[in-house]
């Protein structure tokens, strides 16, 4: 075994603390003074010490924020849910110790060896130790009648990792074939479930562990203990997991008031049992809670931000066109701009559902002829100009210019505006007319295509109003229909009954890239336009799963090859076929790669950062290190 020191991400040291620590003892709203013991029998053996970005501060006071619509509870990875075993450090080059210790990995990327730390406890004071990693792997992600979706990073060669418990705070995971990007997966947000899941807590709805659990289940309205056991642990959907203020945690504040529990606001306190403190002893977070208001809409959200009332945001609010009305309000807001380095592979992506239940769409949309045409039908200029203000350039969703792994056919392929050339494509495919010019398909029904997006995304709503009478100018009865996110995520995300939707993100860079491949390859529930596809990726015997077309299945096997491989030269290699293929195939298409955006954080603020990336695997700013924000 070798100490892990990697080309491309590699691990870098932090100083750890021994001996007596100091501390403050304050500060915790949901406990009594008295119940709590002495802050070195609530640290770990081996607290993670974290350097201030500017200064040590102190404890207490509130974090002033704020979520948006019913579905929007995925931002809490971004603002006080990222404590995964390890972390990507603030500048996004390495991964860093955090829940771990540290951890080794054998040369040929098979073997990782991993280290917790000794006497780390969950919020409610119990043990944190590797029984809780064991129980979540063999009775949630091993357990059949528990299944989990889109863990195919635990996997090489269609074969599940092993797990082996050596002692209380060591473990090995064995892939059966090279696995080079464990650790980064793990790092990646919303995908360390090992450090979610208090076997202590879940045990009682386990049928393993309590007899009565088809009882209790019932009792509180399930049908049965696995309904309620997954209800509990919320692994598999975001609005679920945080919905609970039961369940302890090892994240720096801890809900006392989950989202849901209160229609009004959201309110998480300190966790006395946090395992870091900083540089002069003093036990993290600094903020005593962080109280969320639950704003219903973007516009409400821009406007408690003139107000004063956000203490720090970017989601929903940071768009070119609200740039001009926020930069007017710094002064009565008190607060300043910092920038953000976009990372996404486009700012919108349009995708038709590939695999609709529709059998004639289905066919329809895995023409690529026809995804053609409705990509060229599209005048980016005018949507660029109109609602980015200017800000960008006509690109699909593709690796940014000047990175290695940039491809200029992926990249510009079809971004002209050539609504005639688009029609003359059309004429071949559906020649056939109703009165009002609509285009007929084969069924001889109005080819109506429904476009249903996520009501937040008020960009997208101003993007499709310029967009859709370009795509009727083509013969198709183009609609769109803003739904709450919460519906889009089981309609859309979770559905196939759909035609089409619009999102953002992926990665267009490096590293990223290659750990969000969204619009090359479907491979996880980000692949919105191909759920089954995705689906047969990490499980091909699942019934929802659908067998890809044979040039998409080839790419799936070539993307396991390429988070199989631990040498970067090989990565480069593999990832630059996977997007030469992604420019044949053309499963999506976009609009402009994404300018820098902005946010904005209160002048009273310590601690954080002017630039960052923004990005959902780098969840946008939680990797600066929340836990020691703090007023002054």
């Amino acid at each position: 075994m070798t100490k892990l020191s990697r080309r491309g991400f590699m691990v870098s040291g932090t100083a750890l603390a021994g001996g007596v620590l100091a501390g403050s003892t304050t500060g915790f709203p949901a406990f009594a003074q008295d119940d709590l013991p002495p802050i070195n029998d609530r640290l770990p053996e081996n607290p993670l010490i974290i350097t201030p970005t500017d200064r040590p501060g102190q404890q207490g006071g509130t974090w002033n924020h704020a979520l948006v619509g019913g579905g929007s509870l995925s931002m809490l990875w971004r603002y006080q849910a990222y404590e995964p075993l390890y972390r990507y450090d603030p500048q996004w080059t390495s991964i860093i110790p955090n829940v771990a210790e540290s951890y080794e990995v054998s040369d040929d990327s098979r073997e990782y060896t991993i280290t917790l730390r000794r006497g780390h406890k969950w919020s409610d004071g119990e043990p944190y130790t590797t029984e809780d990693v064991r129980f979540w792997y063999e009775d949630i992600y091993r357990d059949p009648e528990t299944p989990l979706a889109d863990l195919s990073y635990w996997s090489s060669g269609d074969t599940p990792a092993t797990l082996e418990i050596i002692d209380d705070v060591t473990f090995k995971v064995t892939f059966a074939e090279p696995s080079g990007f464990f650790m980064q997966q793990l790092a990646w947000a919303n995908q360390d479930h090992m450090t979610r899941a208090p076997a202590h807590y879940l045990k009682q709805f386990h049928i393993r562990y309590n007899e009565n659990a088809n009882e209790l289940a019932q009792e509180r309205g399930y049908q049965s203990w696995i309904a309620l056991f997954q209800r509990e642990h919320g692994l598999d959907q975001d609005n679920v997991h945080f919905q609970n203020s039961s369940r302890p945690t090892l994240n720096a504040w801890m809900f006392t008031s989950a989202p849901g529990e209160d229609t009004e606001r959201a309110i998480a306190v300190r966790n006395p049992y946090y395992f870091k403190i900083d540089t002069e002893g003093t036990q993290l977070p600094y903020f005593d809670r962080i109280v969320y208001d639950m704003v219903s809409d973007p516009e409400l959200m821009v406007l408690k931000t003139l107000q004063g009332e956000v203490d720090m945001m970017d989601q929903y609010i940071g768009s070119p066109t609200n740039r001009p009305v926020l930069f007017d309000g710094r002064e009565r807001g008190n607060y300043r701009f910092y920038t953000l380095r976009e990372t996404a592979a486009n700012v919108m992506v349009f995708m038709l559902n590939l695999n609709h239940n529709d059998a004639t769409k289905n066919a329809l949309f895995n023409n690529r002829d026809f995804r053609e045409a409705m990509s060229i039908s599209i005048d980016r200029e005018a949507l660029i100009d109109a609602v980015l203000v200017g800000q960008g350039a006509p690109a699909q969703p593709s690796i940014i210019e000047g990175d290695p792994l940039y491809n200029e056919r992926l990249a510009t392929q079809h971004t002209e505006y050539d609504p005639a050339r688009a029609n003359e494509i059309l004429d071949g495919i559906l020649p056939e007319k109703d009165s009002d010019g609509v285009r007929l398909d084969a069924e001889g029904r109005r080819l109506s295509i429904i476009f249903e997006i996520d009501q937040v995304r008020s960009t997208f709503i101003d993007m499709f109003e310029l967009a859709l009478p370009m795509m009727r100018e083509i013969g198709i009865d183009a609609q769109f229909r803003s739904i709450d996110r919460s519906l889009w995520e089981t309609r859309v995300r979770n559905g196939r009954d759909f035609d089409a939707t619009a999102h953002q993100f992926g990665a267009n860079s490096g590293i990223a890239a290659m750990l969000d491949a969204r619009y090359f390859v479907p491979f996880n529930a980000n692949a919105i336009y191909a759920p089954g596809w995705a689906l047969y990726y990490s499980d091909p015997s699942n019934r929802n799963a659908i067998e890809p077309p044979e040039d998409v299945k080839a790419q799936q096997q070539l993307y396991k090859r390429l988070l199989a491989t631990g040498d970067p030269d090989a990565q480069n290699e593999i990832m630059s076929e996977i997007l030469e293929n992604a420019a044949d195939q053309f499963l999506v298409w976009g609009v402009s790669m994404p300018p820098d955006g902005f946010g904005i954080v209160k002048n009273n603020m310590v601690n954080t950062m002017d630039e960052m990336p923004n990005s959902f695997g780098w969840p946008t700013y939680a990797p600066t290190r929340p836990e020691q924000f703090f007023k002054e």
